[in-house]
């Protein structure tokens, strides 16, 4: 799945036509670096598990979602944000061109991902709904309020609830809303999409706290990005310390691992899959 993907992903490509090539080679750029995939991974996920005839129009769905999640990364890049150097083992995009530049390239990304949905082989019902899908939970409603949250309190320290209410924002919305999509393509009752959805949320906030563990435990050259970089950041580590976040992710990995097994068995052991890899 994850190598159908990848080579999905490098023969799409967005591209442009002009008379120069500089902003194909930068809308490519940080494409090309890979990085997991996870959220693709997760609708692919669904879609093999429950209706493997909708692989194909499903990986141009997930390519959407790979879009939307990469030009999230570049904007977060930013000097106006985190101002960060590297990213998933390559310079930043604004760093290897320039400021406008990234900001343009995140801009065609975020857009090209709506065109994508617009054009996939599927009912025009289900096409309206990913849309809607994708668009909550990366605008205003899911990662762009976290991530205005996050940069607007960055230096003040907020609660756990905060924290969270950040984190399942700027992070786990668009994982769940992966998973959601991929339920939509199957035509899945809307009970169990959301139920799955719910799980989503879940295991969004756990990938968040891994990566928030990931940046107190690893060097640069081991996680391909910089670490040791949240100290004004409300993080989970900053907020309770490394070992009861540690704590924290444990307790909610076990807890959601239970409603995983009372899921459909197909779409269950493929999530226990994605957990054993990711988190």
């Amino acid at each position: 799945m994850l190598e159908k993907f990848k080579k999905h992903l490098e023969q799409n490509f967005p591209k442009v036509q002009s008379f120069h090539p500089f902003f194909n080679e930068a809308l490519a750029w940080m494409l090309e670096a890979g990085g997991k995939h996870f959220r693709a991974q997760l609708l692919l996920g669904i879609v093999e598990a429950k209706a493997p005839k909708l692989f194909l129009p499903a990986l141009d769905a997930a390519l959407a979602i790979e879009f939307i999640h990469t030009y999230s990364l570049i904007h977060d890049d930013l000097p106006a944000m985190d101002d960060a150097s590297l990213r998933r083992g390559k310079q930043t995009l604004h760093k290897k061109y320039d400021e406008t530049t990234a900001i343009l390239v995140g801009d065609a990304l975020n857009t090209e991902a709506f065109l994508l949905l617009s054009r996939l082989n599927l009912k025009d019902e289900i096409k309206v709904k990913l849309v809607q899908t994708l668009a909550f939970n990366a605008g205003i409603n899911g990662m762009i309020i976290g991530q205005a949250i996050d940069c607007y309190f960055e230096g003040k320290a907020l609660n756990l609830e905060q924290v969270e209410f950040l984190h399942i924002h700027k992070t786990a919305r668009l994982i769940a809303a992966s998973l959601k999509m991929g339920c939509e393509i199957c035509e899945l009752s809307q009970e169990d999409s959301e139920k799955i959805y719910q799980i989503g949320l879940k295991l969004g906030l756990i990938f968040q706290i891994n990566d928030d563990i990931i940046d107190v435990t690893l060097d640069t050259k081991e996680a391909g990005k910089p670490t040791h970089n949240d100290v004004n950041k409300n993080s989970f580590v900053n907020l309770l310390g490394l070992e009861n976040a540690i704590k924290t992710k444990d307790e909610m990995l076990k807890k959601t691992q239970e409603q995983i097994e009372q899921l459909d068995i197909d779409i269950a052991q493929m999530l226990k899959k994605m957990i054993q890899m990711y988190l």
